[in-house]
């Protein structure tokens, strides 16, 4: 599996998200509490852009008239429908056996910033002679 640069960890704060294109693919990166998820922006159900949804959490109950909000920001609500997925796993809240989005692994790594890419530019020394400009070839 190739790994793809896609943010620093400064870029995506925690509860926010980055959507970013990787090899042909709309993928959204979820910041949950410090830690990160990449998801396929794409909800399985109808084609709409799901990383664009609302994060959320989960309301829980034990009995009635008891109520808790668990799990901030690790749901994320389809915009179109309102079809709930788990951010940290990519299945569905209410299918988790049967329905999903892709989910894929992430890691935070140490940098200098630079990524070293596949092409090599052509360079050429340049000096400044009086006003006039040099190129050696």
């Amino acid at each position: 599996m190739a790994a793809h640069v896609v943010a620093t960890t400064d870029e995506i704060a925690p509860g926010e998200r980055k959507i970013v294109e990787v090899d042909g693919r709309s993928i959204g990166v979820f910041n949950v509490a410090g830690r990160y998820y990449a998801l396929r922006n794409t909800c399985p159900h109808a084609g709409a852009r799901l990383c664009e949804g609302t994060l959320s959490g989960l309301v829980t109950s034990r009995a009635p008239g008891e109520y808790s909000y668990e799990r901030d920001g690790e749901i994320l609500r389809c915009p179109w429908h309102g079809w709930e997925f788990d951010v940290t796993t990519g299945r569905s809240w209410f299918d988790p056996a049967g329905t999903r989005v892709r989910a894929y692994e992430t890691s935070v790594e140490a940098g200098t910033g630079h990524v070293p890419g596949p092409y090599v530019a052509e360079r050429y020394d340049v000096e400044v002679r009086r006003r006039y400009v040099v190129v050696h070839v």
